[in-house]
């Protein structure tokens, strides 16, 4: 009889230990979950500031105003516009005095293409 209380006896102590174990791993387990969930709410603010900024520094304005004040374009007009028509479909090249414009530098600026 004493053999199989020893043996219950350990059996019991076994199983509290594990009870214990896998309660700590829980626990811990919690905890890393709310931290990660309070990482993801940050991250989802900090990524809803940095759209908001991205808008603001889009407008049409703010571009126009940077093309004029830091590339030094100005508002195309007829007036310092040259148009290069192709008389040879062979030769794609402008003459080296021609300008032109591009629509990739935005609405209404013009680059100048070519010796100035």
């Amino acid at each position: 009889m004493t053999r199989l209380n020893l043996v219950l006896l350990i059996a019991v102590m076994a199983s509290a230990l594990y009870l214990v174990r896998t309660q700590y791993e829980s626990r811990r387990l919690f905890a890393e979950i709310e931290k990660t969930l309070a990482e993801a709410r940050r991250l989802g603010i900090e990524h809803e500031r940095l759209q908001v900024e991205k808008r603001e520094q889009a407008t049409p304005l703010r571009v126009e105003k940077l093309a004029k004040e830091q590339l030094q374009m100005r508002t195309a007009s007829p007036a310092i516009t040259q148009y290069v028509t192709l008389r040879d479909p062979g030769a794609a090249a402008p003459s080296q005095g021609a300008r032109a414009t591009t629509g990739a530098s935005g609405p209404g600026l013009a680059a100048s293409v070519g010796a100035q």
